[in-house]
């Protein structure tokens, strides 16, 4: 009975407990709001209003009636005496907002009756414009102390601000503001901070700022004049950012009275004069970087006193560096890259900078020999002396800078041995030492440099032979031994160098045998030119299967050209010139460029057996003909019965399609699946009419180094490519089918007319086939350096080089960017002469970064467009973009390939353009001289493509800004020619038949699945489909709607003190027509979020995830890269993800 009893109690009494529990979090959860009726009730409508325009089930305020509990509302009683709470805070940052819902609500009018507003973020949004009365006859807004817009679409003019008069902190950045600034910022007395960096603001700088100003960002607009003397009359000004401007004359006086100044960015300006000794009297200043302005004069001494930081390259200064340039303890960062500098190098003496981790004077005229105190610098990391005139042996006590991984010391006068105690630095990545006169033999100590990745040792005089250690260096990705006196074999054990993507050998004395590469090594280019090698041509070097360069010449090579050559799907050019070969020379595939001239060769079709004497040659002829022809009617009577029973079969099979002969086996499909949701092409393409085309070689449209591209016609007569990824690659990390399936998934929603993007793709055991749009012209490279590079007009070549920049930027200024691993013009589609694609933007989600033996550069890039920082780092990016697109624009302006005789042509350009009038000389004369006009664009885009040629990745601009340059190129008057007309007056207008994908104010979800979730195994990344939305909510965000744009020069016109014009079309009527033009923002991806939050410093963390920077914490707070502007929103990415 007891037990009954119990078993009876136990569980009332646990029901009784619950309820009680819910009753107590029940009358928790719906706590009355503590905020006064009036507040309360616009606080809901505010919610009602918010979640109407975003209509996402994560936008949740209800059952809570607390509006202080919410995710982006704060409360705080600071003023209110009573004991209730106010609304001070509100964050709406990122949350999809666009101008044209908000308008029609009543979402500004609802914020502006929150009178106790004190932080209001709107950043990472769509505005494009604001209500006239929001901010400046907003009452509500009296108290309003931070005010963030950044990162929106804004145009027009500033607003006036001058009635907030409570604002200290002000952030309009990465919009397209335009006009002059005028008094909308007087009266602002509490203003700390202000940001209005990456918009198009001309005129004067402001004057007459708060005399409370701590952070003034102005970068990359498009200011002029001099900077007034009242920029330095803000005794409490802390950073001052004035870089990528248009500023003229020199620093003003009265720096000196600036206690408080810490950072202070000058570059990429037209500054002029003389560095002023009185910048050194700022105690407080570390940053200093003022490259790319016209500086001269010498610099002063004591000038690194307080610094950090200092950049100076890109100037002209001349004299001698100042004796105690290197004497400071607190010096992290020197750079005096392309001056006129002179003397010797400042010794390292007394208080050393212990700190120094890079330090780089190429490209001046210093001469002297390299100090021996060099060695006490123990921190540093890179050490660049390059193109100088520095004499004597380089200094033992080298082996000192334990922590270095790039030595550069090429192009100077250095000779003597090559220092075995070099072999010491054993963090060493990158050694140049070409263009100098070095001896002797290659110490063995040198092969110790296990992370050795780039060695150049070319243009020297070294002797001995190559020593068989030099297997020990798995991580060599780049071997220069070029142009030496080097004899002796290649060592068998080069073939172990996996990594090896460059083997120059050229212009030594070596002989014997060249190594049998495996098929398992990655080079790309090999150079065996002018050596001593005789006898016939090892057939087993078409064992490379990613060999796209093999030259040859002036050898000793007998025999025939193996007919396994023809095989190398990946080669491009082979130079088997000026050797003694013989026979008939094979046929290879279209796009390789083949020189055999200098020997003894038959092409194909002009082969003939010579005469015979005429009284046996007609017999020996009719014997042959008769055999032949019996042997040839046997064959042509049994491939009739063959294909007439394969017609038979077939039919009485009902097989629909009729493949090829003679092919491969195709395929087995294991999963097809369309990504586009556009009817025709889900009609058109057939998966196993595909598998049948692509398993047909004739059909090869183009090799790349990791694809494929396959031309395959349809039933009904349309065609697509076709591009096909080898899983069986190693560095190809697909991980799952369906983890796959879902990158592409991602992949295939972005949305821009100058992006390849699949339509839809088909899975394999061994290979993952994407589909697309049928690129019917060729690519870039195609044009370019084929023969038909006459076809391409300047109009042409802008038009390319517009749409790339707007795809690029598309890419990059996704909230999750897509950096590419390999931009090249042979990854340039065009689908007309002046519509261009980027393809491969798939590569970087399924290449694996930790098979790369070490090194990017093994996997990234094509030769000569990789940039310089690739061969010592393990992920690609932004920068390197744009270096790449630097030297695809150096194509397009002088006709060029990117690598000729060795030299690559980012290089050659900027040595050239350093020349008086080198930059004339640098463009394609039969394209420059079609008229003034066009010659003084060209110079224009030159300009732009030498500073994203940049050896200092921090140097470059970013990809957002190279497209405001080259649309501000576009303001030279070009007569515009008929076909490139879309509408006006004709000659003093171009217009580019340019296409453009705007963004418009609708919703995002026809384009995106709420269903799709992309993870990755690197903590805290997430991939999103179009930019600036993600995979956790359904964003309202606008569509790309397809529109042909074009730049117009506005002569004199009123509006906005001049600039570009950008009319576009919506495809339905002329873009020059009232209704259907409208202004639109190019670069309006912008970059968001993921900002730098640790400069690349040794004993530095520095955090790679994708963290915003938090806005909300500081006025003050701002992450700073390394070189010319401060407030950047880009960070490099890591290479791939780890699909676990």
């Amino acid at each position: 009975m007891k037990r009954f009893v119990l078993a009876f109690l136990l569980p009332c009494f646990l029901c009784f407990l619950l309820c009680i529990s819910s009753l107590v979090e029940g009358r928790t959860s719906i706590s009355p709001s503590p905020l006064s009726e009036s507040q309360n009730r616009t606080m809901f409508n505010l919610s009602i209003t918010l979640s109407t325009i975003l209509s996402q089930s994560s936008w949740k305020t209800f059952p809570n009636p607390n509006p202080c509990s919410w995710t982006w509302v704060n409360c705080s009683s600071e003023k209110s005496s009573s004991s209730s709470l106010q609304v001070t805070r509100i964050n709406l940052s990122g949350l999809g907002l666009y101008t044209q819902t908000t308008t029609n609500t009543s979402f500004f009018s609802l914020l502006c009756q929150i009178d106790s507003l004190q932080y209001l973020d709107l950043s990472k949004n769509f505005f494009e414009s604001l209500p006239d009365s929001f901010l400046s006859n907003c009452s509500g807004f009296s108290g309003l102390r931070y005010l963030n817009i950044s990162l929106n679409r804004l145009s027009g003019l500033l607003p006036n601000l001058s009635q907030l008069t409570s604002l200290e902190n002000v952030d309009f950045s990465d919009n397209q503001l335009q006009g002059v600034i005028d008094t909308k910022l007087q009266g602002l007395k509490s203003l700390k901070s202000l940001n209005l960096s990456h918009n198009h603001i001309n005129g004067t700088l402001p004057i007459g700022l708060s005399s409370a100003l701590e952070n003034l960002f102005l970068s990359y607009n498009r200011f002029e004049g001099p900077i007034p003397r009242d920029m330095f009359s803000h005794a409490n000004l802390t950073v001052l950012d004035l870089s990528q401007n248009k500023l003229s004359g020199s620093i003003p006086d009265g720096i000196e009275g600036l206690h408080k100044l810490q950072k202070l960015i000058l570059s990429g300006n037209n500054l002029v004069g003389e560095l002023s000794e009185k910048i050194s009297m700022v105690k407080t200043l570390s940053w200093f970087a003022a490259n790319k302005n016209h500086f001269n004069g010498s610099i002063p001494s004591g000038f690194t006193r307080n610094l950090w930081f200092l950049d100076l390259s890109y100037n002209t200064l001349t004299g001698f560096l100042p004796q105690d340039l290197l004497s400071y303890g607190g010096l992290g960062y020197v750079d005096l890259t392309a001056n006129d500098l002179r003397g010797p190098m400042p010794p390292i003496t007394g208080n050393f900078p212990s700190k120094l981790y890079r330090l780089r004077l190429g490209d001046n005229k210093l001469n002297g020999s390299i100090p021996i105190t060099i060695g006490e610098l123990s921190n540093l990391t890179y050490l660049e002396l390059d193109h100088n005139q520095f004499e004597g042996e380089i200094p033992v006590q080298l082996e000192k800078c334990k922590n270095i991984s790039l030595l550069n010391l090429a192009g100077n006068k250095l000779h003597g041995v090559l220092p075995k105690e070099l072999g010491n630095l054993t963090k060493l990545e990158v050694l140049q030492l070409q263009m100098n006169y070095l001896n002797g033999s290659i110490p063995d100590e040198i092969f110790r440099l296990v992370n050795l990745i780039t060695l150049n040792l070319s243009q020297n005089s070294f002797t001995g032979g190559i020593s068989s250690s030099i297997s020990s260096l798995k991580k060599m990705s780049f071997l220069y031994l070029n142009d030496n006196k080097l004899g002796g074999t290649i060592p068998d054990s080069v073939v172990n160098l996996e990594a090896l993507i460059g083997l120059q050998l050229a212009n030594n004395k070596l002989n014997g045998n060249i190594p049998h590469f495996l098929n398992t090594v990655r080079i790309t280019f090999l150079n065996l030119s002018s050596n001593l090698f005789m006898g016939p041509i090892p057939p087993y070097l078409a064992d490379i299967l990613t060999l796209e360069v093999l030259d040859l010449s002036n050898n000793r090579f007998t025999g025939d050209i193996p007919n396994s050559f023809t095989k190398i799907q990946s080669l491009t050019k082979l130079d088997l010139s000026n050797n003694q070969l013989s026979g008939i020379s094979p046929v290879f595939r279209s796009w390789v460029s083949v020189d055999t001239t200098g020997n003894n060769l038959q092409n194909a079709t002009d082969s003939n057996t010579p005469a015979q004497p005429q009284s046996q040659s007609k017999r020996k002829t009719t014997v042959a003909v008769t055999i032949v022809a019996v042997i040839c009617s046997i064959v042509g009577f049994g491939l009739f019965a063959a294909l007439l029973f394969l017609m038979v079969s077939k039919r009485f099979n009902r097989v629909e399609d009729e493949g090829p002969l003679f092919q491969e086996n195709p395929s087995q499909v294991i999963n097809s699946c369309f990504i586009t949701s556009n009817t025709t092409h889900k009609s058109n393409i057939d998966f196993m009419k595909a598998m049948l085309a692509v398993s047909n070689p004739e059909n090869i449209m183009l090799k790349t180094r990791f694809s494929t591209y396959y031309k395959v016609a349809m039933a009904n007569g349309s065609s697509y490519s076709v591009k096909k990824l080898n899983w069986g690659d190693k560095m190809f990390q697909m991980g799952s089918h369906e983890r796959f399936e879902e990158e592409l998934e991602v992949l295939g929603r972005l949305s821009n007319s100058n992006v390849m993007v699949p339509l839809a793709y088909a899975l394999t055991k061994d290979n993952a086939y994407l589909f697309y749009d049928n690129v019917h012209k060729g690519t870039v490279f195609d044009f370019l350096h084929k023969g038909l590079e006459n076809a391409l007009d300047w109009s042409s070549r802008y038009s390319i080089a517009l749409g790339v920049a707007q795809g690029l930027t598309f890419l990059h200024g996704c909230t999750q960017p897509v950096v590419l691993l390999d931009l090249s013009t042979k990854s340039i589609h065009l689908k007309s002469l002046k519509e261009p694609q980027i393809g491969d933007i798939e590569l970087c989600k399924v290449i694996d970064s930790f098979k790369s033996f070490g090194s990017l550069s093994t996997i990234a890039g094509s030769v000569g467009y990789m940039p310089p920082e690739y061969a010592y780092m393990m992920r690609v990016t932004m920068a390197g973009n744009v270096y790449s697109f630097g030297v695809v624009l150096l194509e397009l302006l002088t006709g060029k390939p990117p690598v000729s005789k060795g030299i690559e042509l980012a290089k050659w350009a900027l040595s050239y353009s350093a020349r008086a009038n080198g930059k004339e000389h640098i463009l394609d004369s039969s394209i420059s001289r079609a008229s003034p006009e066009v010659h003084s664009q060209m110079l224009s885009v030159l300009k732009v493509a030498l500073s994203c040629v940049s050896a200092s990745p921090d140097s470059r601009p970013k990809i957002r800004n190279v497209l405001r340059m080259l649309f501000n190129a576009s303001e030279t008057d070009i007569p515009a020619s008929p076909d490139a007309a879309v509408g006006g007056t004709g000659g003093q207008r171009m217009h580019l038949d340019h296409r453009l994908s705007l963004l418009h104010p609708h919703s995002l979800r026809r384009n995106l699945s709420s269903a799709l979730h992309c993870t990755t195994g690197l903590a805290g990344y997430r991939m999103v489909p179009n930019c600036r939305s993600s995979f956790s909510r359904r964003e309202s965000r606008p569509p790309n709607r397809l529109a042909t744009v074009a730049p117009v020069n506005n002569a004199g016109g009123g509006g906005g003190g001049g600039g570009t014009t950008i009319i576009a079309s919506d495809g339905n009527s002329p873009a020059g027509s009232p209704t259907s033009a409208r202004r639109v923002r190019f670069g309006a991806a912008t970059i968001l979020g993921a900002e730098e939050v640790g400069a690349d410093v040794p004993n530095r963390n520095v955090n790679l995830e994708d963290n915003e920077t938090d806005r909300n914490n500081s006025s003050t707070t701002s992450h700073y890269e390394e070189g010319s502007s401060l407030n950047s929103h880009e960070s490099e990415r890591p290479l791939a993800f780890s699909m676990s």
